[in-house]
């Protein structure tokens, strides 16, 4: 299974020294043609393959961060879907104490008891569910595709020592 049949960008593997920079598979050089024959090759053709590369790598790099705010963003929705059924049953269980305290007043003690203990239930279940929506939503955060940037990062500092040796 490759990236191109899960739509699923890669893993990142540092190329070995002195390796072309990933690219497509149809301008990818073979290694025998980058220890022979690079310095029969001119210029014009190796700024070619450069910028295919480049554009091939970048349009990688934006299909992982594509990826990742995707995954970042179910996160996000899962916890605020979480959080707000935390907000509605605690609505629930306001308007049952509401309901406790009126049946209180109106007779002695078995009605509004259980409607009492039927409230304090529905509340703890609404805090529990909004503590769950809260983590959730923190590890969300912050919505920046961190595996993207770091290895945009990287690729710009290798195509740096390439270019400066």
């Amino acid at each position: 299974m490759t990236s191109h049949t899960t739509g699923v960008p890669a893993q990142r593997t540092a190329p070995p020294p002195g390796a072309p920079l990933p690219g497509a598979a149809e301008t990818a050089v073979t290694s025998a043609e980058t220890s022979a024959d690079l310095t029969d090759v001119s210029t014009g053709e190796l700024v070619r393959r450069l910028s295919t590369q480049l554009s091939e790598l970048f349009r990688r790099e934006l299909e992982l961060a594509r990826t990742e705010l995707t995954a970042k963003g179910k996160r996000a929705g899962a916890g605020a879907g979480l959080a707000g059924a935390g907000g509605v049953v605690a609505l629930f269980g306001v308007g049952v104490l509401i309901a406790a305290a009126v049946a209180g007043l109106a007779t002695v003690l078995p009605v509004w008891l259980s409607a009492l203990i039927v409230g304090i239930v529905l509340l703890l279940v609404a805090g529990v569910l909004a503590l769950v929506g809260r983590s959730r939503l923190r590890a969300a955060a912050p919505p920046v595709p961190e595996q993207a940037v770091q290895g945009v990062q990287s690729d710009v500092s290798a195509v740096r020592n390439a270019v400066h040796r």
